[in-house]
């Protein structure tokens, strides 16, 4: 959280929503009102910009990986980890 008077708390929870539906819009899996909303809110927070940039860079780095090229023991300890992140 940010010491700037001007940044309020509904700005943090709007963070947050955008956040959470950011894998949805890499995906192309959002709806075009809530593409174009996240797109407003990128315009003017840079936080969730560079957190946008690096989940594309990430994305770009596992382009490779599928779910039969890694092992199902690495599969279970990544699902319980994203799991475990989310629970947080």
């Amino acid at each position: 959280m940010t010491d700037d008077p001007a940044h309020s708390h509904a700005e943090d929870l709007a963070c947050v929503e955008e956040v959470e539906i950011v894998t949805d819009y890499l995906e192309g899996a959002l709806p075009a009102a809530e593409a174009r909303r996240l797109e407003r809110h990128l315009e003017t927070c840079p936080g969730c910009s560079e957190y946008l940039a690096q989940m594309r860079a990430l994305a770009g780095s596992l382009g490779g990986v599928t779910e039969v090229s890694i092992s199902p023991e690495t599969r279970d300890r990544l699902i319980a980890a994203f799991r475990a992140a989310r629970e947080g």
